[in-house]
């Protein structure tokens, strides 16, 4: 499996995470680990991170330059709409609402199936599972875990596959497939939503100094080492870090939520254009729906969407359903607002066209509001292009995931930087090369 991304054709578009709606029986990202792994009998994973171009550097440009004539006005665009499916890379929703809170303890140790997230196959209980339940209300999902007995009784158990959810395809009721998931149980509701995750130092109650909230500092308590076949795209090892909001490149970057209330990351090229991907703004009937708000990393306000630029023949059904991928997942948004004055922004800049010997020699930087990290940036800063395709696409060794589509892929440019890329699904390559 590779991540991809779409390159800026300019803008190359990345190859990465993957969007949480499947075909087929899976209530979570379950057709996408199936496909990668089913035949392949080894442990070596191929990833496929990919990136779209931003169709030409030249279309940019023009966007860039206050030219209207290019853009489709929001309120076209919302007039077409329809409600969509969940985009690629959002923190993990279910479809009834929007993410799951966090929960105080409360409420009987045992019970029933009162919470609204009950009976979805995950455990939200606050003290063994995610917290969006109150104690006790999530019986049926919890109840293998808080018995400390799990079993193989799920359907889809001894498959060679982890259906669970968050790590696995979302099949089974945790606990359910035990076998298949062994070597991932231990990742169950961790995270590294702490502020100071990444630092080094384990800040967990009972191991650390209890400044983190408990299974809030995964890395630094549980080291960087992930097991190869989960959803999560961490190709072995999780090497991400925080940054610093304020600084640059950092402070071009924000979340992009749209009028569904789905989120993506979206980086400002222009004083009031930002670049995200298409898939964020398109919904299950192929529309677009172009609506929404861009909040910058750095705070002090948000600015609305007025207008839009999408390839018209980028597909959201054939993305969203089936493996294949092409470098038309981009979007470029104006704001109402011009943020850039303030914040700067990045260039665009293709590095794709000489091929991929040209483009890995390029180190990449990476940051995205990935699910497992809270609300601030989590960033990679020393990752590079694997395969560079003639469709518009590249492969890359950033860690990415949910969350994280639409960010950007940066390059230095003397004292500046370039978009070259965003992130945009995760796919399985069988004749790529080896992460």
């Amino acid at each position: 499996m590779w991540r991809t991304g779409a390159a800026m054709g300019g803008l190359f578009q990345s190859r990465g995470a993957r969007s949480s709606h499947e075909r087929r029986r899976f209530p979570a990202a379950a057709t996408q680990a199936r496909d990668e792994r089913r035949g392949r009998g080894r442990n070596l994973m191929r990833m496929a991170a990919a990136a779209a171009t931003i169709a030409a550097c030249v279309l940019v440009s023009f966007a860039a330059s206050g030219n209207q004539a290019s853009f489709t006005s929001v309120s076209a665009a919302i007039s077409g709409a329809s409600t969509p499916e969940r985009i690629a890379s959002l923190s993990p929703e279910k479809q009834t609402g929007g993410p799951k809170p966090g929960a105080g303890v409360g409420g009987p140790a045992r019970g029933d199936d009162s919470c609204q997230w009950a009976n979805d196959n995950e455990c939200d209980d606050p003290d063994i599972g995610t917290g969006a339940c109150r104690l006790g209300t999530d019986f049926s999902d919890c109840r293998r875990l808080r018995a400390g007995a799990e079993d193989d009784s799920c359907r889809w158990a001894r498959d060679g596959e982890c259906d669970e959810p968050q790590f696995g395809t979302g099949a089974c009721v945790q606990g359910s497939d035990r076998t298949d998931c062994g070597n991932v149980a231990w990742m169950r509701n961790q995270t590294d939503r702490c502020a100071t995750s990444f630092n080094g130092i384990c800040e967990e109650p009972g191991r650390g100094n209890g400044s983190c909230a408990a299974r809030s500092d995964r890395t630094d308590c549980h080291g960087r080492e992930r097991p190869t076949l989960i959803n999560d795209h961490f190709f072995g090892r999780d090497d991400r870090v925080r940054v610093n909001g304020q600084q640059t490149p950092w402070r071009f970057m924000g979340r992009f939520t749209n009028q569904q209330g789905e989120a993506c990351t979206a980086t400002l090229i222009a004083r009031d254009v930002i670049v995200t991907a298409a898939h964020c703004i398109h919904t299950d009937t192929n529309s677009v729906t172009g609506g929404g708000t861009f909040r910058p990393e750095a705070g002090s306000g948000e600015a609305r969407a007025v207008a839009y630029i999408v390839d018209p023949r980028f597909d959201y059904r054939r993305f969203n359903t089936t493996d294949e991928i092409d470098g038309l997942d981009w979007a470029i948004i104006r704001l109402d607002q011009p943020l850039g004055d303030r914040l700067g922004f990045a260039g665009v800049r293709s590095i794709t066209d000489r091929g991929t010997q040209a483009a890995a020699a390029h180190n990449l930087l990476q940051a995205g509001y990935s699910w497992d990290t809270g609300d601030t940036l989590s960033a990679n800063i020393n990752c590079h292009i694997i395969q560079a395709h003639t469709d518009g696409t590249f492969a890359h060794e950033c860690d990415t995931t949910r969350g994280d589509s639409g960010s950007a892929f940066l390059i230095r440019n003397g004292q500046g930087f370039d978009v070259v890329g965003v992130d945009s699904n995760f796919r399985s390559n069988p004749n790529g090369p080896f992460i």
